[in-house]
């Protein structure tokens, strides 16, 4: 049945409201961060700079520790999506193409374990990792974010799995490949758009989690870009422009790592896997 052309109207116009209510806080943000302040404190607010400056992003980059908090984000966030992603295709293998004894109980646990909200676990995880030694390590901070992105990637997997014939495995055996070979060259090349979803996921919880960056870091030079941008909030007086410069930058990872791997998301499970 064809859409009536009021049909159309109404989705085109509901998709335009929702892009605007998306873009235009974003497009604020960033172009605020050009304007000088007595602009960007204007009781009514301009879509396009009235006046141009670069002295927040000089003094964002020249007088703060914002380059170190950018460092660390990356540092952190990058080695979390690796480790999530090789951990979430192991365990996805795992449950989903063997056999063994409490395959499926051993599934419900992981899954059990994200119901529980990050803040009931805060002290306990604290405790132990003081007694480990690792507070105010970088470690801490990728642990506790590939903790809480491992389950739901993991369930994310089982999608992607399951959409795998099983014939490509079968056929690999005939072939001679072993169980190692099958998965690095016929599985994980087919698993791209889930490798890319996972990565993008355990990538942007890491880097916009604050809570425990919060607490487990103490030292102002291993401080994540959430805790460290939270600093340029004074108590008595806030630098909007300074704060604005450094969210425009912080969304500048996020947008480059979509760019890099986003298109894995259309691209065919299994294009060109069976003739």
């Amino acid at each position: 049945m064809k859409r009536s052309a009021l049909g159309w109207l109404i989705l085109i116009l509901a998709v335009l409201a929702l892009a605007f209510l998306v873009l235009a806080p974003m497009w604020l943000v960033g172009s605020s961060s050009f304007k000088l302040p007595r602009e960007i404190i204007h009781r009514v607010p301009t879509w396009f700079p009235q006046s141009f400056t670069l002295q927040h992003y000089q003094k964002l980059l020249q007088t703060s520790a914002f380059p170190t908090y950018f460092l660390n984000s990356v540092l952190v966030a990058a080695a979390s999506a690796l480790v999530t992603v090789v951990l979430a295709l192991m365990a996805g293998y795992a449950f989903f193409r063997l056999e063994f004894r409490g395959r499926d109980f051993l599934y419900r646990l992981i899954m059990v374990a994200y119901a529980f909200p990050s803040i009931v676990i805060l002290i306990p995880i604290y405790l132990m990792f003081a007694k480990l030694g690792l507070i105010d390590t970088d470690l801490a901070l990728v642990l506790v974010n590939v903790t809480f992105a491992l389950p739901f990637s993991i369930w994310m997997m089982r999608t992607f799995f399951a959409s795998l014939p099983r014939e490509l495995e079968e056929a690999a055996a005939i072939d001679g490949a072993g169980r190692w070979k099958t998965v690095v060259h016929v599985l994980i090349p087919l698993l791209r758009p889930g490798i890319a979803a996972i990565a993008i996921f355990a990538f942007v919880a890491s880097w916009t989690e604050y809570l425990f960056a919060s607490v487990l870091i103490i030292s102002d030079a291993k401080r994540t870009l959430p805790v460290g941008l939270s600093g340029i909030i004074g108590q008595y007086q806030i630098d909007w422009g300074l704060l604005l410069a450094g969210a425009s930058l912080s969304v500048l990872p996020v947008v480059v790592f979509f760019a890099l791997v986003g298109r894995w998301f259309v691209a065919g499970l299994t294009e060109g896997a069976v003739k």
